[in-house]
């Protein structure tokens, strides 16, 4: 008896095993989307935070389209955590397509007065490098995370650029 379940274990595990190979082969690696900070623009905020739109361009280097519902973003700056924002907006991007994308994101006061601290004077935002993090939301197996890194490059008046 413990020998006929010992072979049926060592069967379904066998049979388990190339369930688990065969299901890889069919979840193609996928190559990183590009993404690109193309501006930021001011938008009507509260009582103690500042609200802005950030356009991003995304690229989608691969064979298969990206469909999504739903994005989020956070902002960080000289290593600190400075802004963030959702939207449940909806879209697609084409294979080998791109399209812009623009997110409204939040300041706290409190997230300000830390990067004001951390810098020590206001104006000395240029070059600072930044890192922005988000995923456009497609399900349980089509979420898109992405990264973008530079350097600030705030010019004076107008809108923001990076």
């Amino acid at each position: 008896m413990a020998a006929r379940l010992f072979r049926y274990a060592r069967c379904l595990l066998a049979l388990s095993m190339v369930c688990v190979l065969s299901a890889c082969a069919l979840f193609q690696a996928r190559d990183p989307l590009t993404i690109n900070v193309i501006g930021i623009e001011p938008l009507p905020g509260q009582e103690l935070e500042m609200r802005m739109a950030v356009k991003m361009r995304v690229q989608n280097p691969n064979e298969t389209a990206v469909d999504y519902n739903g994005i989020a973003l956070k902002l960080d700056v000289n290593g600190q955590p400075l802004a963030s924002g959702v939207s449940d907006q909806r879209g697609h991007i084409g294979r080998y397509g791109e399209a812009v994308i623009t997110v409204p994101v939040s300041i706290t006061a409190f997230a300000f007065l830390r990067q004001a601290y951390g810098l020590g004077k206001l104006d000395s935002l240029q070059g600072m490098p930044y890192v922005l993090k988000g995923k456009l939301a497609g399900g349980p197996l089509g979420t898109v995370r992405f990264t973008d890194e530079g350097k600030l490059d705030l010019p004076k008046g107008g809108s923001l650029a990076w």
